[in-house]
């Protein structure tokens, strides 16, 4: 083993250990204990830790490194940073909402993807849930250190977040965390895990639900400034978050202005395409149509999820043609649970587990399915699942020969950067049912066009929370419940909307880079297999590793 590479196992053991949620979650080790420490002190030593990883990262010399462990070295350098900005940053004072990526919710969320497959892992399950209320009590404390601070949440958000919990006390019989059958062995798990829930979890929640309501609620921005830069050093606070989920230098300013001039460029693509579909080229009307038209509504939620496997389908079936390596891992379609739909996204995925105990799995919400539009059904689709996500994730699951470290890096701008390069990507294949999915197409793009503009106007420009309504309702056929549930997405989980259109340019960019220089040789297989083959990079990494292939 090399040193990069023992200090990238190094780097994944502080990981697990301040959060050993992650690799239970994920199937490598089920059997781990707790949830983790969320003080200040825990931050602190984590932070530590951190800083010396990187310094022996940085002493590495590159030139004495094979081309491999050169990667690893510059992952490593960029994942390290990451973290130490992220803890820096203090998002988990502030950052409450009944999204996933808040505390509570996000125990909610996880938790019952915890794999339970052998007596062992019930024993550590009943752990991580007794060990609930002294992780929510962390969280508090965390949230009066904020406020003591400045760094206080958004009012709106928080009683999103208790409105969130109350259904989740309202409904102990279909409680999520009641979803993982007891395993063989484990007779008493059942019993064990109801009265845990009942009397330790549930109790555990409703004083965090009652901290939310008594103490946060009232502190809270209002709508009229909901961006980070109206906290304490809030410019460069969102400077930070920007650089985090992107993964480079790119300024606010350049990303507001580059969405502007993409949404500006989609205007003529929606005229061909709604001129055949609704006979009229005018933007707004097309706009229109397809938020009203009846005939673009799902009848219920069953044909909705039916239409997310038919197209998942196709594109299994066509990935042979596109991509070299095809993951053996099966992708399922499951609706997003009924307690976290109102205030989730309209789609998301989660990994399989890396001991096979959970596949795949994309989650599609049917919350008020009759409002929701079909036409954007293939497309989320094809970015949530194949060739998007699970190929993308599954695939790097797989890569054995690479440090755990490149299996399960964590770049929002290269993830989902391939998420939405891989929307565009299945038009190219030809996998679009018709014109009236394409639409779908263009809705998405719009969106993410409109997330560098809206979050950007947010948490820069100090937009209002009506102002980044009002654009998204201009600028993009989106339908309400989704514009508002996008816009206090943006506010509750500040620069994370920038990472897909940032990430989707530049592998565009390297694409046509390698195909300008290669010519006849390129190989869309092989460039594929290149930008997957190496697991999760930064941009700038990734941007390496391409140009090395193209030279060889």
């Amino acid at each position: 083993m090399s040193d990069v590479v023992a200090l990238a196992d190094e780097y994944m053991d502080l990981l697990f250990d301040a959060e050993p949620l992650l690799p239970a979650m994920l199937g490598l080790d089920p059997a781990r204990t707790g949830l983790g420490e969320v003080s200040e002190q825990a931050e602190r030593e984590l932070r530590h830790a951190l800083e010396r990883v990187l310094e022996q990262a940085r002493a590495l010399d590159p030139a004495a490194l094979s081309a491999e462990d050169r990667t690893t070295r510059d992952v490593l350098v960029s994942s390290a940073q990451g973290r130490i900005d992220q803890i820096d940053t203090k998002t988990i004072e502030f950052c409450v909402s009944d999204l996933f990526s808040a505390p509570a919710a996000g125990l909610l969320t996880i938790l019952p993807m915890v794999p339970v497959a052998a007596p062992e892992h019930a024993a550590a399950h009943l752990d991580r849930l007794a060990a609930v209320p002294a992780y929510l009590d962390q969280v508090a404390e965390r949230h009066r250190a904020g406020v003591a601070a400045g760094r206080v949440p958004v009012a709106r958000l928080v009683r999103n977040a208790m409105a969130h919990l109350d259904r989740y006390l309202a409904e102990p019989d279909t409680d999520p965390l009641l979803r993982q059958p007891a395993p063989e062995g484990a007779p008493d798990f059942a019993a064990a895990r109801e009265r845990l829930l009942r009397e330790v979890v549930r109790p555990a929640f409703a004083r965090y639900r009652d901290v939310l309501g008594t103490e946060l609620a009232d502190h809270g921005r209002p709508d009229d400034r909901p961006g980070v830069c109206h906290l304490p050093d809030g410019d460069a606070l969102y400077r930070t978050l920007a650089r985090l989920h992107t993964t480079t230098d790119r300024d606010p300013e350049d990303l507001h202005e580059t969405g502007l001039r993409l949404i500006g460029e989609l205007a003529q693509e929606y005229r061909e395409i709604g001129g055949r579909v609704f006979g009229t080229g005018d933007l707004q009307e097309i706009f229109h149509r397809l938020r009203t038209d009846p005939a673009l509504r799902w009848r219920d939620a069953d044909e909705l999820l039916d239409t997310a496997r038919s197209a998942i389908t196709r594109a299994e079936q066509a990935a042979p043609e596109w991509f070299a390596t095809i993951p053996p891992q099966p992708c399922v379609v499951e609706p997003v649970p009924a307690a976290e739909a109102p205030g989730a996204p309209a789609a998301y995925y989660l990994l399989p587990a890396a001991d096979g105990s959970r596949p795949g799995t994309y989650f599609a919400n049917t919350h008020e399915s009759t409002e929701r539009f079909r036409h954007v059904a293939e497309v989320t689709a094809f970015h949530e699942a194949v060739p998007g996500h699970h190929l993308q994730l599954s695939l790097a699951l797989g890569l054995t020969g690479l440090p755990l470290l490149r299996r399960l890096g964590d770049f929002n701008a290269y993830s989902e950067g391939w998420g939405l390069y891989s929307e565009r990507l299945a038009h190219e294949v030809g996998l679009y049912s018709g014109d009236v999915a394409l639409l779908g197409m263009l809705s998405m793009d719009s969106m993410r066009a409109g997330r560098l503009v809206v979050d950007t106007g947010l948490h820069a420009k100090g937009w209002s929370r009506e102002q980044a309504l009002g654009f998204l309702r201009q600028n993009t056929p989106m339908p309400e419940v989704e514009i508002v549930s996008e816009v206090d997405r943006y506010i509750a989980y500040p620069g994370q909307a920038l990472s897909y259109m940032v990430g989707r340019l530049e592998i565009q960019r390297l694409r046509a880079e390698a195909a300008q220089r290669l010519g006849d040789r390129f190989d869309i297989r092989e460039f594929h297999d290149v930008v997957l083959g190496g697991g999760a990079l930064p941009l700038s990494v990734l941007g390496d590793v391409v140009s090395a292939w193209a030279a060889r």
